[in-house]
């Protein structure tokens, strides 16, 4: 096993877009109360014609 380098790297300032932004960005959207319900995705959809086949 090696200790520590006795000559440090030095600190370096990253390349832009390099760092991940740590800001939340939460957005809200108002849906009609009449609005068709949207659609299930894949997963779901899969889920379901699984289980109408084994219910057969």
């Amino acid at each position: 096993m090696t200790g520590p380098s006795s000559t440090p790297r030095g600190e370096h300032t990253p390349t832009t877009g390099a760092t991940w932004s740590t800001e939340l960005v939460r957005t809200e959207e108002v849906i009609a109360d009449d609005a068709p319900d949207p659609r299930p995705n894949r997963a779901t959809r899969r889920a379901l014609a699984r289980a109408a086949r084994r219910s057969k």
